[in-house]
């Protein structure tokens, strides 16, 4: 793989797992899923540690850091996009922040269509994309009795998670689709954003939802403005 070729190290915290992957070019240098229900902070660095390794590189080749913002666990995406933002300060790298909605949208074509994942409580998470870009805010729906509202929004079709009970019920095509590759592809994101020059924005948390009513028993990173 040819030196001068960006290479971005992305990973994911934001729900009950610990993903990351190095990817140069068209080529994932590494690649590791582990799934755990707590503990992702404790495990994110050796996990960084262990991809680059296994990538042959250093952390001072590192192109860009790139990470997921959810929407998923509080804690769990302030831990990701912390270290994302920390790891990019201290290595004078840009930090790039890439939803889950993003991810299952990556090549499923650029009609329009509302991209779906599965919420707590039976809800799914819901985000309009056309021409493989976001348009407006991500929202929560039931998905077996939506907002009918959704239907005039342009989408022609449900790309996602829940993706046959919510386009049932609003008329649309149905485009069942799972994450099975999150950070490999998440990361591949972030390169295409990286390669294209634009200015990149501070990776921060989505939502979507409010906090609920009981804390974690541990305080959540702060994130800096």
């Amino acid at each position: 793989m040819p030196a001068n070729l960006p290479l971005v190290l992305g990973f994911d915290t934001s729900a009950a797992h610990c993903a990351a992957a190095l990817v140069q070019g068209n080529q994932t240098l590494a690649s590791h899923y582990v799934e755990m229900k707590r503990g992702q902070a404790e495990h994110l660095m050796p996990l960084l540690e262990q991809i680059l390794a296994q990538g042959g590189v250093a952390w001072s080749d590192l192109s860009a850091v790139a990470v997921g913002t959810g929407p998923g666990n509080f804690t769990g995406i302030r831990i990701g996009v912390s270290a994302a933002r920390g790891l990019a300060l201290s290595l004078g790298i840009p930090a790039i922040g890439v939803s889950l909605f993003q991810v299952i949208a990556d090549g499923a074509g650029d009609d329009p269509a509302l991209v779906a994942l599965t919420a707590p409580r039976g809800q799914a998470y819901l985000q309009l994309f056309d021409q493989g870009v976001a348009r407006g805010k991500p929202m929560m729906h039931d998905p077996s009795a939506p907002d009918t509202g959704l239907a005039v929004m342009g989408a022609t079709r449900v790309i996602g998670q829940d993706a046959q009970t919510i386009s049932a019920a609003l008329g649309l095509v149905a485009q069942p689709r799972e994450i099975t590759d999150l950070a490999p592809r998440l990361t591949r994101i972030a390169l295409r954003i990286f390669e294209a020059g634009d200015p990149i924005d501070r990776p921060a948390p989505l939502y979507v939802r409010a906090a609920d009513a009981a804390p974690p028993s541990d305080p959540p990173p702060l994130i800096l403005d």
